[in-house]
């Protein structure tokens, strides 16, 4: 009788251990569903990374409000930038037959195309984990956002982006460029050089517009201080391209609204010498939304093919 009381105590422990072990594993695996990735930027802008994040809502439209919500949100580690952290604005999202599609302003093409291409692969890492989320597509004011081509970019799964954080980053190729920025009192420039990572997956960037787009964008953290923008950071590239040596620029009007206090030259020299550092660009021809019949600053004609001048290069301590 002991005996079999002892095994009926026995099996009921072993029952309860059982049914503890069950809960257990359910709570951890409900607390593992809570758990995303959010991709964000290094600071160098050569690729994405994730962090973990463990979110609140429960629903479909709380999880995907919420990883928006922390792909605007600057990391907590100084060198990680959040994707969506930029000059620009998310107008909305709405998900139809598991496309998620994210709507910007006109502000999202500003980027570099570089740091456009990660910010949009973070995104598709990241809301892809969503259950019911396959693909996300970008728009800029309802319209579908272009590559530099003209090409529609359209609906993007995760698979697309799979190496930007993994070993194909490692053979992206590493390009340094010769950039001109203004001294401080914005009469001459001043050589800079620049390293960057060039990715196999933005093989539509010409080195000619990475040149352009990064005088546009003004000086590195690391030279801020000792060197200065030039150009309106307003100006947006209609296009670029190099015939027989001669490089056309093509910039829209913002370009003609100078803001920062530099001469005449030091704002075209910037772009002219930069570019000319390039070996298969001897001049460059600049156009304002493809007419070159225009004054610059009402003192300076961009009807002139312009060569490299070094007289106004000066030298910074």
């Amino acid at each position: 009788m002991v005996n079999h009381m002892g095994k009926r105590i026995w099996f009921l422990l072993s029952l309860l251990c059982l049914f503890a072990a069950v809960s257990c594993g359910s709570e951890e695996q409900e607390d593992k569903s809570r758990v995303y990735n959010i991709y964000v930027i290094n600071k160098d802008e050569t690729k994405i990374l994730p962090v973990e994040y463990t979110v609140n809502g429960s629903s479909q439209e709380e999880i995907i409000e919420e990883l928006l919500g922390q792909l605007m949100t600057t990391p907590e580690k100084m060198e990680y930038k959040a994707p969506f952290a930029g000059n620009f604005e998310l107008l909305g999202y709405s998900l139809d037959g598991g496309q998620l599609v994210l709507n910007f302003d006109e502000q999202y093409r500003a980027q570099p195309s570089t740091t456009e291409v990660l910010a949009r692969a973070a995104a598709v890492r990241t809301m892809t984990q969503v259950k019911g989320v396959d693909y996300v597509s970008f728009q800029i004011r309802s319209n579908p956002l272009l590559d530099n081509a003209g090409n529609v970019i359209g609906s993007m799964s995760a698979d697309m982006f799979i190496d930007s954080t993994e070993s194909e980053m490692d053979s992206m190729e590493r390009v340094t460029i010769r950039l001109y920025f203004a001294n401080e009192a914005g009469d001459g420039l001043v050589e800079t050089n620049r390293t960057l990572e060039y990715s196999s997956f933005s093989t539509n960037i010409s080195m000619e517009r990475l040149v352009v787009e990064q005088v546009i964008s003004g000086p590195s953290e690391q030279v801020k201080g000792k060197v200065f923008p030039t150009l309106n950071p307003d100006t947006k590239i209609v296009g670029v391209t190099v015939k027989d040596g001669t490089c056309y620029v093509n910039l829209n009007d913002n370009f003609l609204a100078q803001i920062y206090n530099v001469t005449s030259d030091v704002a075209i020299y910037s772009l002219v010498n930069s570019l000319v550092e390039l070996p298969n660009v001897n001049r460059v021809q600049i156009a304002v939304n493809g007419d070159s019949n225009v004054m610059f600053r009402e003192n300076t004609s961009l009807s002139v093919t312009y060569e490299r001048n070094l007289n106004i290069v000066t030298t910074v301590d």
